[in-house]
């Protein structure tokens, strides 16, 4: 999806000190985030979905996006998708031929907590497929992500057969007795997650290393404006602030709020700059309840859950809850439990999502609420994987620099695409459509699936 004939805009210093990744399962992207804030080259990426791909493609405009499931792809072929990407990103350098990590989070709802837990799911497979291509690819290092349920006894099978070829393939592995929390990477969201990190050798790498205190909703939250103020919300996920909005959003008073409206800089960050208009507020199109869930929603306290929905509000003096994704058209296209806003009587906007998962507001997603909502849920949250971009670094010994040039971001058409019409812009196969994989009839297409959380429950 890059411009090949664009200037580079990376000096010689950071192509020699900027380690080469590739994100498998990337879906919109909070992984490659992470590692990009790190000092990570991201130059490939890896999603099925093209929906999700073409989201990552607007977010990552200098990443190569390759719209193929991960399980029916050879090392060459992700080595040729790396190999593309970085001569997008290093215009005339000589492509090295290989990739100092391969990250990623294979599909975890068949291991997930939140949910019907599935030992025979299929999507199980594909952790099985990621270890094949570190296998393959044989990359010095690799990052794992899964959901905390992969370390019940009931995964024992698939986990031992994944840890033990891991192993027997050259890899230290570190984080493959325990989860870690979100919270205590500097994320406003309780989740659990198991983070493997392997290096080739016998030194393991060091684990994730925790930050100090945690970030409350209030704090996420701060100087977002209410989308009831803006009636173009009712229509479109994007709106230009008004003056007394734009001035409150300079005067944001929290420190995690104030890095991710950019207008301090996140302390490290090494990725590149987007160039971005911070007056437009996007992400926040409007949920129009009836008057019976807005009065539910108005008896609800904060921390609570409303008894007929069974959404949850969050807090203002804590953490949310674990963000859920709802299911894709695979498994039925259910809407994404969004939580209760703890001001407003109404779910909250993807935006409010991003601001809970730790995504900058420059960081755009799918246009509908359905899709946005999923991407968030689904992904990692960026101030996690990069705590884990961090503790790779140790075992690759790179140190690498800060950019400073802005580059922009891609074609706003992309956030807005269908499934179908994201196909031929993606370059998916027909057959590896998610649509392909339905067990029964779809009955909503993106905006109904919109149209459903105006009378949640």
């Amino acid at each position: 999806m890059c411009d090949r004939h664009r200037v580079s805009v990376t000096s010689a210093r950071a192509r020699l000190t900027r380690p080469i990744a590739v994100d498998l399962f990337s879906g919109a992207g909070g992984m490659s985030l992470g590692f990009e804030q790190a000092g990570y080259d991201v130059v490939a990426a890896v999603e099925y979905d093209p929906v999700h791909a073409a989201t990552h493609a607007f977010n990552f405009p200098e990443c190569e996006v390759l719209c193929r499931d991960a399980s029916n792809l050879s090392a060459a072929d992700v080595l040729a998708a790396a190999e593309r990407g970085f001569k997008c990103l290093h215009p005339g350098v000589p492509w090295p031929g290989r990739l100092d990590a391969v990250v990623g989070g294979p599909p975890c709802q068949g291991f997930s907590t939140g949910g019907k837990r599935e030992h025979d799911d299929e999507r199980n497979d594909l952790l099985l497929h990621f270890v094949r291509l570190i296998e393959e690819l044989k990359p010095p290092t690799f990052c794992l992500e899964n959901v905390a349920g992969l370390l019940e006894s009931k995964f024992d099978k698939v986990r031992e057969e994944a840890f033990g070829r891991l192993r027997a393939a050259g890899y230290a592995l570190s984080g493959t007795d325990k989860p870690v929390n979100s919270l205590n990477f500097g994320v406003p969201q309780s989740r659990r997650r198991v983070i493997v990190l392997g290096a080739l050798g016998d030194a393991a790498p060091s684990r994730p290393t925790p930050v100090e205190g945690e970030v409350s909703v209030e704090e996420a939250l701060d100087g977002l404006p209410s989308p009831a103020s803006y009636a173009t919300l009712l229509d479109s996920d994007e709106v230009d602030l008004t003056p007394e909005d734009v001035e409150r959003r300079a005067s944001i008073k929290s420190p995690y709020a104030r890095i991710l409206a950019g207008l301090e800089a996140l302390p490290g960050d090494k990725s590149r700059p987007r160039a971005w208009e911070p007056s437009t507020l996007t992400g926040s199109r409007r949920t129009t309840h009836t008057e019976a869930t807005v009065s539910r929603f108005a008896k609800t306290e904060l921390g609570a859950v409303e008894p007929k929905s069974r959404l949850y509000r969050l807090p203002l003096d804590g953490p949310s809850r674990t963000l859920r994704a709802g299911t894709g058209s695979e498994r039925g296209s259910h809407t994404s439990p969004r939580p209760i806003h703890p001001r407003e009587d109404r779910v909250i906007t993807v935006r409010e999502a991003a601001r809970l998962h730790g995504y900058p507001d420059w960081f755009r997603f799918h246009t509908t609420n359905w899709h946005g909502h999923r991407q968030v849920g689904n992904s990692v949250p960026p101030p996690l994987a990069r705590a884990a971009a961090l503790a790779l670094l140790g075992s690759l010994g790179y140190s690498p620099v800060a950019l400073r040039a802005a580059v922009s971001l891609g074609d706003v058409s992309l956030l807005s695409l269908s499934r179908t019409k994201a196909q031929p812009v993606m370059d998916a196969l027909v057959e590896e459509l998610p649509a392909t994989r339905i067990r029964k009839p779809i009955t909503q297409d993106d905006q109904a699936a919109d149209a459903y959380q105006a009378e949640v429950g």
